[in-house]
């Protein structure tokens, strides 16, 4: 076979590695700016990743309130709850696997143990690394930092959900880890409803039958599941549960309780997620509804684009409705098997990846 040109391997529906974020938007920067104007304690802290994170129009704005602490992400958490103590508001940005797993220690006892007003914003969580491998996926975040006293744990699934929880939290005692994507999630809300803020899940879709609970990227497809559901007899209530700490228990529960079947999806470990608060608050309000857990079942993910893996986890809109249509037959006839997404979908889907890549190589 001859020599390709690498531009032939491109994938358009995913992301390259030289041009992997381009046309992506976080609002973070330009919003912490805006706060910057008018508060003098805000500053941003970043580890040598502030393009990707789009602080670089913070730094432009407020370039003597930016700091830059290069690869060295512990150290920057550290010198952050030291601003903290002397009333600032620092704002500190780096990937999920860095600040959330590398960093535990340092945000359990540097800023949980003192419960100092530092914002963490993890941004490319969960799979949305990608092919950078098992040590830049954050898979274990939200398990992680639910058992870490005084944390507060958010987690909107687009640029204007987080913009708005940004906006509502510059007071908030104590430290918060914003759990984010890459910022090229496809838009949820074209505007967050009136007290879109901390505690109850907002309702992106009303049905009947079931609840899908998602959070962070996984609302919007779960919204797209819900619309071919419809078309399949099933009635989906979706809910964005952007706050997992402190956890809506009540208000989780009262939605199940209206239902005959709960579905959450994570892009996440199905251990200790989500799922696991729900069944906690399910349990504890009587409720006796079913919740099936729609993620990664105690495993590490593989290495591949995002937009892949997301199809091969079922993850994305096809995969999260057959999920729900597969957890509506079971719960007919009892409780749904723990795992609906199966090593078999693991196995075709892989199976249809190497098919496209032999048809490119060789042809048809």
């Amino acid at each position: 076979m001859g020599r390709r040109n690498p531009t032939d391997l491109q994938d358009a529906g995913s992301f390259d590695h030289v041009g992997r974020d381009a046309g992506a938007s976080l609002p973070a920067g330009r919003v912490l700016a805006d706060l910057a104007d008018d508060d003098d304690r805000v500053v941003a802290a970043c580890a040598d990743l502030k393009y990707v994170t789009y602080l670089d129009e913070f730094e432009r704005r407020h370039p003597d309130r930016f700091f830059q602490f290069g690869i060295s992400e512990r150290n920057m958490l550290s010198a952050t709850a030291g601003m903290a103590t002397c009333g600032l508001v620092p704002y500190a940005c780096t990937f999920a696997c860095f600040s959330a797993i590398l960093a535990y220690e340092t945000l359990r006892t540097d800023l949980a143990y003192p419960d100092l007003q530092v914002r963490v914003l993890g941004t490319h969580s969960g799979i949305s690394m990608g092919f950078f491998g098992t040590s830049h996926h954050a898979t274990e975040d939200i398990a992680a930092l639910r058992a870490v006293a005084n944390m507060t744990v958010l987690s909107p699934p687009d640029g204007a959900s987080l913009e708005a929880l940004l906006r509502a939290t510059v007071d908030l005692p104590g430290p918060i880890y914003f759990r984010l994507g890459r910022g090229r999630e496809a838009a949820v809300y074209d505007s967050v409803p009136a007290g879109y803020g901390i505690g109850a899940p907002a309702v992106v879709r009303r049905g009947a039958d079931v609840v899908i609970a998602a959070t962070g990227m996984t609302v919007r497809a779960s919204l797209d599941a819900a619309d071919a559901l419809s078309l399949r007899g099933i009635d989906a209530t979706v809910l964005d549960v952007h706050t997992l700490k402190p956890f809506p228990a009540a208000r989780i529960a009262e939605h199940a309780a209206s239902h005959r079947l709960v579905v959450c999806v994570e892009e996440h470990t199905v251990e200790g997620g989500l799922g696991t608060l729900v069944r906690e608050a399910l349990a504890e309000a009587g409720v006796a509804v079913p919740v099936v857990k729609h993620g990664l079942y105690d495993e590490f993910a593989a290495i591949g684009p995002p937009t892949h893996l997301y199809r091969l986890y079922g993850l994305d809109p096809d995969g999260i409705a057959v999920v729900v249509e597969r957890a509506a037959e079971h719960s007919t006839n009892g409780a749904p098997p723990t795992r609906l997404w199966t090593t078999t979908d693991h196995e075709r889907i892989l199976g249809e990846a190497r098919e496209a890549v032999r048809t490119r190589a060789h042809g048809p």
